[in-house]
């Protein structure tokens, strides 16, 4: 039983680039979908296919190299971490992105900062 299903597709994700996969398989829930989606729209994965209980996502490589380089998961279960739209992090000076859950849904911290929204600070992508 996994306690993250956020933090798991995250790092199976991490891990297919580091072991060259062209796809992985990660457990379907609306979270995971959304969070998938993200990531698809920012260009870190190439798409993202339904197949019964699980997400097929094909992953995106630029002249071999890995689109994605790292994850950092902030909010754990242990310890949510939550914040407003001004304190939103920057990634990277604009390189990459951070995915916060607000209550209009999962999206990442650029759009939650145009929209003047905060929440729970799930991860940083770069």
């Amino acid at each position: 039983m996994v306690t993250d299903p956020i933090a798991d597709s995250l790092i199976r994700i991490k891990n297919g680039y580091l072991s060259r996969k062209k796809t992985v398989e990660l457990p379907r829930s609306k979270m995971v979908a959304a969070l998938s989606g993200i990531l698809t729209k920012e260009g870190y994965v190439e798409n993202v296919k339904e197949e019964g209980f699980k997400l097929i996502v094909t992953l995106k490589y630029d002249k071999n190299t890995p689109v994605l380089s790292d994850v950092a998961k902030i909010s754990k279960p242990g310890l949510r971490v939550y914040i407003g739209h001004d304190k939103i992090p920057t990634v990277l000076s604009g390189r990459g992105i951070s995915i916060v859950s607000t209550p209009q849904g999962l999206m990442t911290g650029k759009e939650a900062k145009n929209k003047g929204i905060g929440g729970e600070l799930i991860c940083k992508v770069w």
